[in-house]
C-alpha cells in the first residue's frame, strides 16, 4: 500500500511539474498575443500558444521564458501597448526598421527589469519618451533614433548608469540636456559607462550645460549637430580624455572656442561648422589624433593661417570657409602625407605658396580675392571641391548575370533577392574614400556576418554621397543570401539586427555609423497560409487529448486506489465514508485526502479575501486545517 502511495504521490508531483510549466509559457503566449494580437505581418510560423517549443521566429527562449523579441525590418504594422509588461523576462527587444510600428512607448516599459538592450530604430513612433524608461537599471545599448519622438529627454535617463550607448537622434525633441541637480534630481552627467552621446537633428535649445561633461566619463562620440543650442561651447569638454569624435555643427554656439579643447589628445574629428563662433581660431597643435576639422561658416576674426593646418600629421581633411581669414595659404614649409583637402573658399586670402613639392592633395580658395581675376578662376585651386565619386563594389571575376524581376545580379554573379538598407558615417574621416577603403568595408561587414554565422554570401555598396543638410556620409548597402536566391524572416532580422545594434564594427574611418534597413517583400520558406488554421487546429486538439489522458490515468489510478483500500482489514477511507461530514481526513502515510466540503470549510467557503494568487488553471486561496495549518489550495 505505501508503495502505490509513493507512486501516486510521484506521478503527482510530476502533473504539477507539468501544469506549471504549461502555466508559465501561458503566462508569456498570453502577453505576447495581448502585445501583438493587433499587429500585421506578423511572422506565419507563429502558430499554436508555445511560442519557445515551435521555435517562433523573432523569439529567443531561455527555461521556457521569452527573453529575447527581435523583429527587424518586417514590414510590421501596430502599436507598442501596455501590455509589454506581461514579458517580464525579456533582456532584449528590437523592433528596428518597421516604419509601420506607430503610437508611443507605453510607461509599462518601465517594467521591464531585465532589460539590457532596447532598440526601435527607424519606426514611426511618436509622443515623449517616458521617464519609466530611466527604472531599467540593466540597460547598456539604448537606441530610439530615427522616429518622431517629441518632448524633452527625461532626466531619469541618468539612472541608467550601465548604459554604454544612448542614441535619440533624428527625432524632434527639444529643450534643454538634463544634468543631475543639488535636490537629487538625475542627468546625464550621471552616466559614466556611456561611451556614446548621439543626439543630433533633433531641436534642443539653451545653453549646453557646463556640468554634463567630467572628468570621470569615457565618452568616444559627443555628437549635437543639427539643433539649436546656443552659448558659449562647455570647456568642461576638456576633461574628457577619452573623445574621439565632437560634433556641434549647426547649431547657435557664439564666443570663442575653449582652449581646454588641447587637452583631447584622442580626438580625431572636430565638427564646429556653421554657428557664430569668433575670436581667433583655436590652436589644436599636439593633437596628432585629428584627422578632420570643419571650422567653416563661422565668424573667426581677421588672422593668418595656422600653422597645424600644415604640420598635424594625421590631418587629411581642413574646412575653414566662410570666415574672416587673411593673408597667405604658405605651404613651403611641408605639410602632412595624409592631406586630401583643404578649403578656404569665401575667406580673405591673398596669396598661395605650395614651395616647390608637388601637391598632391586638392586646396580649394575660390571665393577668396587671389581668385578674383578672370585668369586666376582657371586655375585648380579657385575651383568648388570635386563632388563624390561614384563607386559601386565590382564583380568578383565573373560576368553580371541577366535576372528576372526584382533580383538582382550580386558581386558573386548570382541572381537574388538582397536586404537593402542605407548605411551612414556619422563622422566621416575622410574627404572622399577610394577603392581600397571601401574594400575594407566590404570585408569587414563580410567577418560580420560570418562571425554571428549568418546566410550572407556577399555585399554590395554603392551610390556614396555626403549629405548637405547633416554632413553624414551615405552608401547604398545590398546584402545577398547564400545558397538560395532570397532570405527567411529569421535571416533578414539576423542581418539588420547585426546593425542595429552595433555588432557589425566598421573600420575607424567609417565610425560612427548607423543603418536604415527598407522592408524585405521576398521572405522564402514560409508555410501557406491554410497550414496556419490547420497547425492551430492540431495544436489545440493535441492539448485536449493529452489533458484527457492524464485525467483518464489519474482517476482509474485514484478509484483503483480506493477500491484496494476497501479491500484492506485496514481501511482508511472507512470512518470517512461512514460520517463524512466529521471532518476527520483518512490518514494515510504521505498523501491527505479531504473533500470538497472541507475544502470550502478551511477556506471559508473560498471568500475572495482568502485568495493569494491565480493562474490560467484557477483561483489560490488561503485555507486552515483544523490542526491549525496554513496551507494553499487551488481551486480548478
Amino acid at each position: 500500500m505505501e508503495h502505490h502511495n509513493k507512486l501516486f504521490l510521484l506521478l503527482m508531483l510530476l502533473i504539477q511539474v507539468l501544469l506549471v510549466a504549461a502555466q508559465t509559457n501561458s503566462q508569456d503566449y498570453n502577453g505576447l498575443a495581448a502585445l501583438t494580437g493587433f499587429w500585421t505581418n506578423k511572422p506565419p510560423n507563429w502558430v499554436g500558444t508555445d511560442p519557445c517549443g515551435s521555435n517562433w521566429e523573432g523569439i529567443r527562449c531561455s527555461n521556457s521564458r521569452i527573453t529575447e523579441l527581435k523583429l527587424l525590418s518586417m514590414n510590421l504594422e501596430g502599436q507598442l501597448s501596455s501590455a509589454i509588461q506581461q514579458l517580464p523576462e525579456l533582456d532584449t527587444l528590437d523592433l528596428s526598421y518597421n516604419t509601420g510600428l506607430t503610437g508611443t512607448i507605453p510607461q509599462e516599459i518601465g517594467s521591464l527589469k531585465k532589460l539590457k538592450s532596447l532598440a526601435l530604430v527607424g519606426c514611426g513612433l511618436s509622443g515623449p519618451i517616458p521617464d519609466s524608461i530611466g527604472a531599467l537599471k540593466q540597460l547598456t545599448f539604448l537606441a530610439l533614433n530615427m522616429n518622431r519622438f517629441n518632448g524633452t529627454i527625461p532626466g531619469s535617463i541618468g539612472n541608467l548608469t550601465n548604459i554604454n550607448w544612448f542614441d535619440v537622434a533624428d527625432n524632434q525633441l527639444e529643450g534643454q540636456i538634463p544634468v543631475s541637480d543639488n535636490k537629487g534630481r538625475p542627468g546625464l552627467d550621471l552616466l559614466l559607462q556611456a561611451q556614446h552621446f548621439h543626439m543630433g537633428n533633433n531641436k534642443f535649445s539653451g545653453q549646453l550645460p557646463e556640468k554634463l561633461f567630467n572628468s570621470k566619463m569615457i565618452l568616444e562620440h559627443v555628437l549635437l549637430d543639427n539643433n539649436q543650442l546656443q552659448g558659449s561651447i562647455p570647456s568642461s569638454l576638456g576633461q574628457v580624455s577619452t573623445l574621439e569624435v565632437l560634433r556641434l555643427d549647426t547649431n547657435g554656439f557664439s564666443g570663442a572656442v575653449p582652449s581646454t579643447l588641447k587637452n583631447l589628445g584622442q580626438l580625431s574629428e572636430l565638427y564646429l561648422s556653421h554657428n557664430k563662433l569668433n575670436g581667433s581660431l583655436p590652436d589644436l597643435t599636439g593633437l596628432n589624433s585629428l584627422s578632420y576639422v570643419d571650422m567653416s561658416n563661422n565668424s573667426f576674426n581677421d588672422s593668418d593661417i595656422p600653422l597645424w593646418v600644415s604640420s598635424l600629421q594625421s590631418l587629411t581633411t581642413v574646412l575653414l570657409g566662410d570666415n574672416q581669414l587673411s593673408g597667405t595659404l604658405n605651404l613651403t614649409s611641408g605639410y602632412s602625407n595624409s592631406l586630401q583637402l583643404i578649403d578656404l573658399q569665401d575667406n580673405q586670402i591673398t596669396d598661395y605658396k605650395p614651395g616647390s613639392k608637388k601637391i598632391n592633395f586638392q586646396v580649394v580658395l575660390a571665393g577668396n580675392p587671389i581668385c578674383h581675376e578672370s585668369e586666376a578662376q582657371k586655375l585648380s585651386y579657385c575651383q568648388l571641391p570635386l563632388q563624390t565619386p561614384a563607386y559601386t563594389t565590382p564583380l568578383n571575376n565573373c560576368s553580371a548575370q541577366s535576372c528576372s524581376s526584382g533580383q538582382v545580379s550580386s558581386p558573386n554573379c548570382k541572381c537574388a533577392y538582397p536586404y537593402s538598407g542605407t548605411l551612414y558615417s556619422r563622422a566621416l574621416s575622410f574627404t572622399t574614400l577610394n577603392d581600397t577603403d571601401y574594400k575594407e568595408l566590404e570585408q569587414s561587414l563580410l567577418k560580420s556576418f560570418a562571425s554571428q554565422k549568418l546566410p550572407v554570401d556577399s555585399v554590395s555598396l554603392s551610390n556614396p554621397s555626403r549629405n548637405a543638410s547633416n554632413n553624414n556620409f551615405q552608401l547604398t548597402l545590398d546584402v545577398f543570401p547564400s545558397q538560395t536566391d532570397r532570405f527567411n524572416r529569421t535571416g533578414v532580422s539576423s542581418v539588420a539586427f547585426v546593425l542595429s545594434n552595433q555588432i557589425f564594427k566598421p573600420p575607424e574611418f567609417f565610425s560612427p555609423y548607423f543603418f536604415n534597413g527598407l522592408n524585405y517583400q521576398y521572405y522564402g520558406g514560409e508555410p501557406k497560409s491554410k497550414s496556419k488554421h490547420t497547425g492551430a487546429i492540431i495544436g489545440a486538439v493535441v492539448a485536449v487529448v493529452v489533458f484527457l489522458g492524464l485525467a483518464v490515468v489519474i482517476g482509474m489510478y485514484a478509484l483503483r486506489q480506493k477500491r484496494r483500500a476497501e479491500r484492506s482489514e485496514l481501511n482508511p477511507f472507512a470512518n470517512w465514508e461512514q460520517n463524512p461530514n466529521s471532518g476527520a481526513a483518512p490518514q494515510l502515510k504521505g498523501a491527505r485526502w479531504f473533500s470538497f466540503e472541507d475544502l470550502r470549510k478551511y477556506t471559508n467557503n473560498f471568500s475572495e479575501s482568502n485568495t493569494i494568487g491565480s493562474g490560467g488553471y484557477g483561483k489560490v486561496y488561503q485555507g486552515v486545517l483544523p490542526a491549525g495549518e496554513v496551507v494553499a489550495i487551488k481551486r480548478a
